[in-house]
């Protein structure tokens, strides 16, 4: 159903500051920004291997004014939101109405980068809430143009997005809605003892959806938590943050064999990032 995780979206306060710690966090520069205004929003994105990354902030007025706000004052600054992508949206559109979920028509997005006029074209399918669970998650479709590639990305610069993590308070639903529904490969299902919590792995296009579960007496609900990103050189990566007085935590062996890792602990918008240098 879907080909890959398009792109995550972070709401922000204000778009210059969060662009401008997340150029010093990634060490390069956004590659587009441009300005929705049907929708009273503006972003930034920059862009990875096998994703992209937005900012987006409410600048006017519109329906995604409002939900950035919404997501502003009831939550802060953070992660609200991932896109999963697609070759045939009217054929994901048939598949879920063909469930008996309540889909709307596809919408079509038009995106202008502020700094060369390059033009992006794409088609919309928002999901239901029982289907994203809180999580502000829709599907696209590219039809016209492309993000640029950074310039160049330095081996202490992030090259790819390496697992997102999620938590929710009903794994069974989630696996009926990922693997069963969506077709994302789950690839791990297992109980973690010292925590006492399951967790589970999805994978799409070299990317991993991370779950965590936590019970609770609550309906069912999902929430973004936390962001890590694979670097070619960890210590290259600590020694830039820190000069950019960046805080981060020293480098040590991760849970995963055959990795380093390291905590970012500013300059995140409230995102939980982690560092990860894979040694094979």
């Amino acid at each position: 159903m879907f080909n890959k995780l398009d792109h995550l979206i972070v709401a922000v306060k204000d778009l210059q500051e969060a662009e401008n710690n997340y150029q010093k966090l990634f060490g390069m520069a956004p590659v587009w920004s441009g300005t929705h205004k049907e929708l009273g929003t503006s972003n930034s994105l920059f862009n990875f291997q096998n994703t992209y990354f937005e900012l987006l902030a409410p600048t006017s007025e519109g329906l995604g004014a409002d939900l950035v706000n919404y997501y502003l004052d009831n939550t802060g600054e953070g992660l609200i939101g991932m896109v999963f992508a697609t070759e045939d949206i009217a054929g994901v559109h048939s598949s879920l109405q063909e469930r008996k979920f309540l889909i709307g028509d596809t919408s079509y997005g038009v995106g202008i980068n502020s700094s060369d006029q390059q033009v992006r074209k794409w088609k919309n399918l928002f999901l239901p809430p029982e289907l994203t669970r809180g999580i502000f998650s829709f599907v696209i479709e590219h039809t016209e143009g492309s993000l640029p590639q950074p310039k160049s990305v330095e081996p202490s610069s992030p090259h790819k997005l390496d697992h997102v993590v999620i938590n929710t308070n009903d794994a069974n639903g989630f696996i009926e809605i990922y693997k069963d529904i969506f077709n994302i490969r789950l690839a791990l299902d297992k109980t973690i003892e010292h925590w006492q919590k399951r967790m589970l792995f999805f994978r799409l296009n070299k990317t991993t959806i991370e779950v965590i579960e936590q019970e609770d007496d609550l309906p069912p609900s999902d929430k973004m938590w936390g962001l890590a990103w694979d670097v070619k050189d960890i210590a290259k990566a600590h020694q830039r943050l820190a000069n950019e007085g960046i805080e981060v935590t020293p480098i040590q062996k991760g849970v995963k064999e055959k990795t380093l890792v390291a905590t970012v602990k500013s300059h995140t918008q409230n995102i939980p990032t982690l560092l990860i240098q894979h040694l094979n």
